[in-house]
């Protein structure tokens, strides 16, 4: 800020723009920091423009809501890798659990089982940083806790992990945008939190322009998000994962499900009954290790010492099955591809264009303010270009239908003589 209140003292191209004579006085670089802590701190006026522009946007008929494409990119934050210390991780709230807690007692109570026992959590979760854990920080941790790395410049941050030697504080700035790459919201969340787990904030925002498909990632595909989109009547599109077996064994995709009798039946023809269903969500299917162990698919099937083969099943399976029926449908290959023209696009026109690689604020309140700032400009700069191409193509046709007139006014003059 010094520096750009010295360009204006001497640029007259500067004081043009701010509307300053020669000889007026520029303010001080102190006035606007202070006016911002004074007028605008712990407020949503940045939220308020974002949401201006956007809606200007949508005054054009420029937005197409149908189809919302979701993704998050990491901004590194302005915290040094090697000052950090250890404090105890909270274990964080889903925010689909108390829901999937009615959704497992049902099931339990369906089969027979007892509820389970609430868990006596005394500590409230917590999520990232939150800039006040000066009673979780500490010098001496006992070794049966689990900690996690704390940045002591901006302990809001999240410690991030990108391969093996990309390990950085980073905030995650989750986003949102249509097929033609109008930006339609964003959150801003610590670094070292998992996509599924912050989608319930921006999802609030953009139910409400009720879309019609939902694009992401694989980091999004859940049982969660895809159960909430579509109770909600949205279509959620996610791409094809790999199944995470060990190599040399038998996929989940060969054992048979038989929905009528609750139970798997594995490539050998033996049949692995319910067992239980617990905190997270998954029904265990058990098999009989007396069969397994004279069973001659059994090396490909587990290594357990009991020779029993354990499969689970999360209670909102069904709409994972979904999920992938409508990853099958013809031209949703080609809309997954877009990705790369719009959300992709963005992240990358941001970080290279305006500075969103990293980031010189300290905290996720002025964070959340460099984002907002920056997609509403995005959006500004693209709808200026479009409304100027608009007018031009306007102006250019009436010029030509002008000629057009003039031309059949002479012609019928020149047929008549």
């Amino acid at each position: 800020m010094r520096q750009t209140m010295k360009e204006i003292e001497v640029n007259v191209a500067y004081r043009w723009f701010l509307g300053l004579d020669m000889l007026d006085p520029v303010p001080h670089f102190s006035t606007f920091g202070k006016n911002y802590t004074r007028r605008f701190k712990d407020t949503d006026l940045f939220e308020q423009i974002f949401s201006k522009i956007l809606e200007d946007c949508m005054k054009y008929k420029l937005v197409n809501t149908e189809q919302i494409f979701v993704d998050a990119t990491h901004v590194k934050a302005c915290a040094n890798s090697k000052k950090m210390r250890k404090r105890v991780a909270h274990e964080q709230a889903l925010w689909y659990e108390e829901e999937l807690n009615k959704e497992i007692e049902k099931d339990r109570l369906a089969h027979g089982k007892k509820p389970l026992k609430k868990k006596d959590d005394n500590q409230p979760p917590a999520s990232g940083g939150t800039g006040n854990d000066k009673d979780s920080i500490s010098e001496e941790l006992p070794e049966d806790v689990k900690t996690q790395k704390c940045s002591i410049s901006d302990p809001e941050s999240g410690w991030f992990r990108k391969g093996e030697h990309k390990h950085v504080f980073a905030y995650a700035v989750e986003t949102a945008c249509d097929k033609h790459g109008w930006i339609l919201g964003y959150t801003v969340h610590p670094g070292n939190e998992h996509d599924s787990r912050t989608f319930k904030a921006l999802y609030d925002k953009i139910s409400k322009l009720n879309p019609q498909m939902v694009v992401a990632d694989a980091g999004y595909k859940t049982p969660a998000i895809a159960h909430r989109l579509l109770e909600d009547g949205i279509q959620p599109l996610f791409p094809y994962t790999r199944p995470k077996t060990k190599e040399g064994f038998f996929g989940k995709h060969e054992f048979a499900y038989d929905e009528y009798y609750d139970c798997y039946i594995c490539p050998g023809a033996h049949i692995l009954t319910y067992s239980t269903t617990n905190r997270s969500g998954y029904k265990e299917y058990k098999s009989c290790g007396e069969h397994c162990a004279e069973c001659q698919c059994l090396s490909k099937c587990t290594e357990s010492k009991d020779h029993v083969k354990l499969i689970t099943r999360h209670v909102w399976e069904e709409y994972m099955e979904v999920v992938e029926d409508i990853r099958h449908t013809i031209g949703n290959r080609q809309i997954y591809q877009l990705r790369k023209e719009t959300i992709e696009r963005i992240f990358g026109t941001a970080k290279e264009q305006h500075g969103f690689r990293y980031t010189q604020y300290v905290g996720k309140a002025r964070m959340e303010m460099k984002a907002g700032l920056t997609f509403a400009c995005m959006n500004l700069k693209k709808l200026a270009k479009i409304l100027e191409k608009r007018g031009w193509s306007t102006a250019r046709f009436l010029l030509i239908l002008k000629k057009i007139k003039r031309k059949e006014v002479l012609k019928e003059k020149w047929c008549w003589a």
